[in-house]
């Protein structure tokens, strides 16, 4: 990036609204373009509603806080929930009647995935999809969910296989946010939670690689897949319920 590119650079990033007004403001007016976000949580905290909700968001124009685009999910750990999308549709649609079409799911494109290498593989497909710009709306929004997944059990605790895996979160970050700024995309990936292991637990009181906490009724957890994916991200939100 030299002096000359960045003053060609817009002065403001547009931003895709959560729906939420306390995470909005969290997060400075929504989520940016250009980057990745990772949301955090434990399973059935809405991780995977939050990115429903984004993907029907997304075809909403920028005054409303949307991007005025459509939408790409690639899910990995479920068989997609079409019935939950189709509601989700019509109910944005009927809040939005001249912004949101009658049939919001032809502008969201679902691939599923089953490994890391089929992911990259997908990821060059969705790159030559967009290139083509054949759609109705340009793509704006990327879903992963959950990106954990990937790496439950393909990979051992062996240095090697865990020098393999590191690569392959740099592979998949690096083409993410190729993607990212090729296109002006908002990238949204979702990640479970692992046990937390810190400095008073554990072996001799080993820290496994992990720099932040969150305490929730089960105890304290952290996002899983440790620092080096940590580094692969540009921002994370962590989700928990408070009764």
């Amino acid at each position: 990036m030299t002096p000359q590119n960045l003053m060609l650079l817009p002065l403001s990033t547009p931003k895709l609204s959560i729906g939420c007004p306390i995470l909005d403001d969290c997060l400075g007016g929504g989520i940016p373009c250009n980057s990745i976000i990772e949301f955090v949580g434990e399973s059935g905290f809405g991780k995977t509603q939050l990115c429903l909700q984004l993907t029907v968001r997304a075809q909403l124009p920028p005054s409303h806080g949307g991007l005025g685009g459509s939408s790409v999910y690639i899910f990995i750990e479920f068989s997609f929930p079409f019935r939950r999308l189709q509601q989700l549709g019509n109910l944005y649609h009927a809040s939005y009647p001249n912004l949101i079409r009658l049939e919001p799911l032809e502008d969201i494109y679902v691939y599923g995935v089953h490994d890391a290498q089929q992911l990259i593989h997908v990821l060059g497909d969705i790159e030559a999809f967009i290139a083509i710009d054949h759609t109705r709306l340009p793509v704006k929004l990327i879903v992963i969910d959950s990106i954990a997944t990937l790496f439950r059990s393909q990979y051992q605790t062996t240095p090697a296989d865990l020098k393999r895996r590191s690569e392959m979160f740099f592979n998949i970050s690096g083409t993410l946010k190729g993607l990212a700024h090729k296109f002006g995309l908002v990238v949204v990936l979702t990640n479970q939670v692992v046990d937390f292991i810190g400095p008073h637990d554990g072996v001799n009181g080993v820290r496994l690689g992990n720099l932040e906490s969150l305490d929730i009724s089960g105890g304290r957890v952290s996002p899983a897949l440790g620092l080096a994916w940590a580094h692969c991200i540009h921002s994370r939100v962590f989700l928990a319920r408070h009764e």
